[in-house]
């Protein structure tokens, strides 16, 4: 058998991908999941020996609670290989990291005492389900912090180009005239909602036992107030405890992350088209990288890769992140194991966003605006002023203006000189007549200079 490297891995994650994605493999792997789990055990059972109903776990020492918290500081996937090879064994995972920490405090008279509290009254959809929250609110911190960097991105090229004039094109046709950066000023607005959604999403989680009734809880010590102290245990972990659960907490709140994380990534998709089209047409011109190929055929090709490898890897990450929001939430009766497998790739989606992420910021970086292509299309389209012209006809009541605009320009192109002929043509005061012979395509453009330059100063 060939041993896993970047040409044997499955996955491109994994693969061809791996060298941008290191960040991502102490975030939502393997390694993750059983390091988060170990971190929930340990959290328990200190929090057992702290309740003072709980008489036979005495309160540990300081030596002994320290000891734990080291284990969480160091581990490592020395420790996570120690249980994945008692998992061999067990065939469940859960169980392994039981076992693995009844070996790992053996030697310590204390814990070794207490050893049938670790896992006490849990199902390993208790350890389960906040050990994923956990990931979650890590993952998500640094998909946060990426997307940031392109919030960043936006906002310099908003202000670089406020005043850049710009053709506009709605229906792939000619319109009124806005600024490059009142046009990325559109999708940095967009961006900055999506991404506080993607914040504010919270996350939660339960320990209530087999099926949410704290069965076992009772029957051990019916006098203990457990939801109270499920409640204060699942907020010391910086989560939001969810009382009403079955067997596993529902995965609602996972879903909605999923969801936020769609519509950051559908708009950054929808950046990434736009982009690939402006540079189609010579607006945006792409820094030639020294040695890079852009067809094995045709020499002068410059190709816009990684827009396109942002706009494919969107499309993976949000075929993942859809299935994740809507297979999750669904379970039967009071628990089946199809989310099991479902949620070992939150990782996967996460990473796969992440890698649209990079490649878009890494395009974003290679672009040089065009002005003289820019300026050259806004010279070629003198009919976008047929909506200035008819709108100032109006203020002055003169019949048909729209009509005849429509008859002057539709379908067809007019000059400069075509249109002053026009205009002179018109009864209304000489004030009116020189704001429209003043006007240019390159000057129409409302107020999209100052839109723009005051979105890039929000936050």
């Amino acid at each position: 058998m060939q041993s896993l490297s970047a040409l044997t891995a499955i996955s491109p994650l994994d693969g061809r991908y791996g060298a941008k994605l290191t960040a991502w493999t102490t975030l939502g792997s393997e390694y993750a999941l059983i390091k988060a789990r170990v971190t929930v055990e340990v959290h328990w059972l200190i929090a057992l020996a702290n309740h003072p109903e709980i008489k036979e776990i005495p309160a540990l020492s300081s030596d002994d609670e320290a000891f734990l918290h080291q284990l969480l500081t160091k581990f490592d996937q020395t420790h996570a290989q120690a249980v994945k090879d008692i998992e061999r064994t067990t065939n469940h995972d859960v169980k392994a990291v039981e076992y693995f920490l009844k070996d790992y405090c053996k030697d310590r008279p204390a814990l070794e005492a207490i050893k049938e509290f670790w896992h006490f009254a849990c199902t390993s959809e208790d350890i389960n389900n906040l050990s994923y929250s956990l990931m979650l609110s890590d993952m998500r911190a640094q998909l946060s912090s990426e997307i940031s960097g392109i919030l960043d991105t936006l906002r310099d090229m908003t202000e670089a180009y406020a005043s850049e004039p710009m053709l506009s094109r709605t229906h792939g046709q000619t319109a009124s005239p806005t600024t490059v950066g009142k046009e990325f000023a559109n999708v940095l607005a967009r961006l900055r909602i999506a991404h506080n959604n993607l914040q504010s999403v919270v996350l939660r989680g339960k320990i209530n036992g087999a099926v949410g009734n704290f069965n076992a809880h009772v029957s051990a010590y019916p006098d203990v107030n457990w939801p109270e102290f499920a409640k204060r245990f699942v907020e010391s972990l910086n989560l939001t405890y969810n009382p009403y659960t079955t067997q596993i907490e529902p995965h609602d709140c996972v879903a909605e992350l999923m969801h936020a994380a769609i519509r950051g990534n559908v708009i950054m998709l929808d950046l990434a088209r736009d982009i690939w089209g402006y540079i189609s047409m010579g607006y945006f011109k792409q820094k030639v990288v020294a040695g890079e190929v852009g067809s094995s055929t045709m020499p002068h090709k410059v190709n816009p890769i990684d827009f396109e490898n942002a706009e494919g890897n969107f499309g993976v990450a949000n075929a993942l992140m859809n299935h994740l929001a809507e297979k999750l939430p669904v379970s039967r009766w009071q628990r089946d194991l199809t989310d099991s497998t479902v949620l070992r790739n939150l990782g996967s989606a996460f990473a796969q966003s992440s890698l649209a992420i990079s490649s878009l910021a890494k395009g974003l970086g290679k672009l040089e605006l065009n002005s003289a292509r820019t300026a050259e299309d806004l010279d070629n389209a003198w009919e976008v002023l047929a909506e200035p012209i008819q709108t100032i006809m109006r203020r002055y009541a003169i019949e048909g203006a729209y009509e005849q605009l429509k008859a002057l320009t539709r379908g067809q192109g007019i000059t400069e000189a075509r249109l002053g002929e026009f205009v002179a043509t018109l009864d209304v005061p000489a004030e009116a007549k020189a704001q429209m012979l003043a006007m240019t395509p390159s000057n129409y453009i409302g107020l999209a200079e100052s839109l723009a330059r005051e979105a890039a100063q929000c936050n």
